[in-house]
């Protein structure tokens, strides 16, 4: 069973930034789309940021355009959320997820279509 184990997270300031990483298990980690998202207390999972299998294909919530920015390095099983400018707002537990189905694209992406989960990090951000 593939495993995904994010780090990074931490207490930050207002306009600083961070580097999440979740590394997976297994050897079929390059034949997925993986996404980022977070969930703040009281609010529904949201999309953040999501990566076709070879890395040539992007999208980003609209709240997180031209501030953060996803990546990944296939050899080493692993997804970047590379977060700079950061906001109070952004304050939540960031999840990594793989997509259910292999070499597949879904232009708007949707927790419900992704089935294996990190274990999540907390990224705080104090004004």
């Amino acid at each position: 069973q593939v495993q995904l184990v994010e780090s990074g997270g931490g207490l930050v300031q207002a306009g600083d930034s961070l580097r999440l990483s979740c590394t997976a298990s297994g050897r079929t980690f390059s034949s997925y789309t993986m996404g980022w998202f977070r969930q703040a207390p009281g609010k529904e999972r949201e999309v953040v940021a999501a990566i076709n299998w070879s890395g040539v294909t992007t999208n980003y919530a609209d709240s997180v355009k031209g501030r953060f920015t996803i990546s990944r390095h296939n050899a080493k099983n692993t997804v970047y959320l590379e977060m700079n400018s950061l906001k109070p707002e952004d304050t939540a537990v960031y999840y990594c997820a793989r997509l259910k189905y292999s070499r597949s694209w879904y232009s708007v992406p949707r927790p419900s279509d992704y089935d294996i989960w990190g274990q999540g990090t907390q990224v705080t951000v104090s004004s």
